[in-house]
């Protein structure tokens, strides 16, 4: 599976940047496939695994903020192996097509 989640800190300040530096941190250090952007970090793996490095990161900034939004978006599809990569490359070859 496929989940792409933000964690955002609130009532920490108007910086929040060091602390989705965490969650981050957390999500790297799972040794899952992943992958940060400017909105999200999408983490690949099975279910119980996945959510489970989601609640760490969670864990990570609730530590510090009294409280946490979390928006997350799953892509369940058993069988599927390296979709991080595979569903962006198919997109990339439709759009080399023309």
């Amino acid at each position: 599976m496929l989940v792409a989640f933000s964690v955002t800190p609130l009532g920490a300040g108007d910086s929040v940047g060091d602390l989705v530096a965490e969650a981050v941190r957390v999500v790297r250090a799972s040794g899952l496939p992943n992958r940060t952007d400017a909105m999200f970090t999408t983490v690949e793996g099975e279910w119980d695994e996945v959510m489970a490095v989601v609640k760490q990161a969670v864990d990570a900034v609730a530590a510090h903020a009294p409280r946490v939004s979390v928006s997350l978006k799953a892509d369940i599809r058993p069988g599927v192996s390296d979709a991080l990569h595979g569903k962006v490359e198919h997109i990339e070859r439709r759009l080399a097509e023309r």
